[in-house]
């Protein structure tokens, strides 16, 4: 996932949750006029252009302040390539990431793919500056994704099914799935999978979404937790080589300001959040609910308030 994602007024505008783990573009930039340290009293917190981030980015601000922090928020920043300089010159605190695209970011050789090997290796390339806190067991991951017409004509079930048949489809995803080790090179390499061309969409978006319900495209990528897959039926292709990394919803803090306090208020919500609490709060969020009541509602629920 160059996880990409969209701003709150395209949910409204398309009623679709575009969900990702690496920013993409949108409003302006929070940070864009802004080169100035958070202050040393204070923990701000960040988040990604699109909603999933936002939200969790709320609950990481709501828990920190209900152990007393005083906090501020800077959201939908954008991209990996917009709020990392941020976290490292301490314009901004923390955010949530997902790790899988965060190692790639820093070493786009990376091979690992299981959880805790993931985990492991990025903490041993982030800068200096900056350190992982406790993961979480939620999962945001890219998928290859079909409609149900696809997989029944094509009997799709796994990516490996794809082989025989991906001289006459199109795979449609971002510009990075060109290069990525799970993208264009992995398909070939891991599964004997060439597609006939490939169509440059957003990161897992609307422009996605919409091409995969037209027939625009006939695989996609798509993000695990968006809730587009169920309502629509779907079908995610399983990857029986794990070529695709796991993605676990992280807090990269910097690390001066990573106090006992607010590390421990951290990962009590890593502690609690889901692949299926994501799922949930995206469900809400599609359905209307503002992102700040999404957030509060999840932080009684799971008694972090």
């Amino acid at each position: 996932m160059n996880r990409s994602r969209f701003g709150l007024l395209t949910i409204a505008v398309t009623g679709a949750l575009a969900l990702s783990a690496c920013g993409g573009g949108g409003d302006e930039n929070p940070l864009s006029n802004d080169a100035t340290k958070a202050p040393s009293d204070t923990i701000v917190v960040g988040s990604a252009d699109f909603t999933e981030n936002n939200i969790i980015a709320q609950i990481y601000a709501g828990a920190l302040e209900a152990k007393g922090v005083k906090v501020s928020t800077k959201l939908n920043i954008g991209s990996r390539e917009a709020y990392l300089p941020g976290l490292t010159d301490g314009s901004i605190d923390v955010i949530p990431e997902y790790t899988g695209n965060l190692l790639l970011n820093y070493d786009p050789k990376a091979t690992q793919s299981a959880a805790e090997d993931v985990y492991t290796a990025l903490k041993s390339k982030l800068p200096a500056e900056l350190i992982l806190l406790e993961k979480s067991p939620a999962q945001d991951a890219d998928t290859y994704t079909v409609t149900k017409d696809t997989a029944t004509k094509y009997s799709l079930t796994t990516i490996k099914d794809l082989a025989p048949v991906a001289k006459n489809l199109t795979l449609g995803g971002a510009n990075t799935l060109k290069t990525r080790s799970y993208g264009v090179p992995g398909l070939k390499e891991k599964y004997g999978v060439t597609f006939k061309s490939f169509k440059t969409l957003d990161p897992g978006g609307p422009l996605t979404i919409k091409a995969l319900k037209s027939g625009a495209v006939d695989v996609a990528d798509v993000f695990s937790t968006d809730v587009n897959i169920a309502n629509n039926n779907w079908v995610v292709l399983q990857d029986p080589e794990e070529m695709i990394p796991a993605q676990s919803v992280t807090p990269l803090i910097n690390k001066a300001k990573a106090s006992d306090t607010v590390s421990a208020a951290l990962n009590a919500v890593s502690a609690k959040l889901t692949t299926e609490g994501l799922l949930d709060l995206n469900k809400k969020a599609a359905d209307g609910a503002d992102p700040s009541t999404v957030a509060k509602d999840w932080l009684t629920q799971n008694g972090l308030s």
